[in-house]
């Protein structure tokens, strides 16, 4: 798998902000420790939420997490084109585009 490459301004703000970005990545683990849902199905909600604010890091980020947590690519779909009664048809084309930059243009590839 390639290695996932940050956007610039992500990579700046973390070498920045150490302590912030130590903090928020504590959380993210704290958070899923909190309750019984898996870590895949963790990082399909949370694909959702990313999709829903149309946040395309996000979504590519929990797209990949998604599947190396063990969820199929169409397990990661179905996660985004559910919304569309919810979020619109343009923002889960968006969406879904954003997924395929991770699935189909080889950052997940074996």
């Amino acid at each position: 798998m390639a290695k996932e490459k940050l956007p610039r301004q992500y990579s700046e703000i973390k070498k920045r902000y150490k302590e912030l970005f130590r903090a928020v990545g504590n959380l993210g683990k704290v958070v899923r420790r909190q309750g019984p849902i898996d870590e895949k199905t963790s990082h399909l909600i949370q694909l959702a939420a990313a999709a829903a604010i149309r946040s395309e890091g996000a979504v590519h980020s929990h797209a990949r997490r998604a599947v190396e947590a063990g969820a199929s690519p169409d397990e990661v779909y179905h996660a985004v084109i559910l919304l569309t009664s919810t979020i619109g048809f343009p923002t889960v084309s968006a969406a879904i585009s954003w997924v395929d930059d991770v699935l189909k243009e080889g950052e997940m590839s074996e």
